[in-house]
């Protein structure tokens, strides 16, 4: 605080500097629209690059949507502050990696709670989690952001100087995919290097017959990412077993070993994203 009392902006942004120094990878997960599964997309990618040995740290920045918590089983946790206001993420040991994870969700009452705020709360609280978050020393930070193309994704765009990277979410459906192309151009627009475009919901596969079915249409996101010359890095199948893994907070804990076709070709997609970020897979 300055000597009115009103919060030092530069010395925040010299703090966010600071902490972010420590950070090799910065990637921001975005989708044009909600419901296509980009907290999932977000929470697997840094569930995977823990099972490969890097330490990994989890933002989830959707203030009004915070789900990570749940999906991680770590509902019921409170963020920790100590001396000069630092604040303490919640770390996990997952494989032979750690991850970190802060989430308003940490903050709240309850998960019915609902967090109404306008766009300076939601600025403030990212800028907070940005420069009074003990990250340490990480390989990666994985931003979860909210869809579309507001508040959000432009101030995490803005405070986090040197984004190497962001993922789009979408599903093959034309009303998702249209929606997409303005998260393409939006990272274009800020400069941030576009990793690839992930569809999910990219068919079903009867666990008894084994017939596919294309429920939302197929190839939507490859195409896209063709059109406007980004890297496509898969097709991610509608899994049922997926579904309940989440919902449980059992996530964390059973898709190394899972035989879900969700996390044989999720492995493939971040295989393909450490391949764009120029990181030693």
């Amino acid at each position: 605080m300055d000597r009115t009392g009103k919060m030092d902006f530069r010395a925040q942004e010299d703090k966010i500097a600071e902490r972010l120094s420590r950070i090799r990878k910065k990637i921001m997960v975005i989708s044009g629209k909600g419901g296509v599964g980009k907290t999932t997309i977000s929470v697997n990618l840094a569930l995977q690059l823990c099972a490969k040995g890097y330490s990994v740290g989890l933002l989830d920045a959707d203030i009004h949507g915070p789900n990570v918590p749940l999906m991680l089983g770590l509902e019921g946790n409170t963020l920790t502050t100590y001396g000069g206001g630092t604040i303490e993420p919640i770390s996990v040991k997952i494989g032979k990696g750690s991850l970190k994870v802060v989430s308003i969700g940490f903050l709240l009452e309850s998960r019915d709670t609902p967090v109404i705020w306008r766009g300076p709360l939601k600025a403030g609280v990212i800028r907070q989690f940005l420069s009074d978050v003990n990250w340490g020393e990480l390989d990666f930070l994985v931003v979860d952001l909210p869809p579309g193309t507001g508040d959000e994704p432009l101030s995490i765009a803005q405070l986090i100087k040197g984004i190497d990277g962001a993922i789009v979410v979408t599903t093959p459906q034309e009303v998702s995919l249209l929606d997409s192309v303005k998260s393409l151009n939006f990272a274009k627009r800020l400069g941030v290097k576009v990793l690839g475009v992930v569809e999910n919901m990219s068919g079903f596969v009867c666990p008894n017959c084994g017939f596919e079915v294309d429920l939302f249409k197929k190839g939507g996101g490859e195409k896209v990412a063709k059109e406007y010359g980004v890297p496509f890095l898969g097709r991610i199948p509608i899994d049922p077993k997926m579904v309940e893994v989440e919902d449980s907070g059992r996530l964390s804990t059973e898709f190394m070993d899972s035989p879900s076709p969700f996390f044989k070709v999720f492995r493939n997609v971040v295989d393909e994203v450490l391949k764009n970020l120029e990181a030693e897979i």
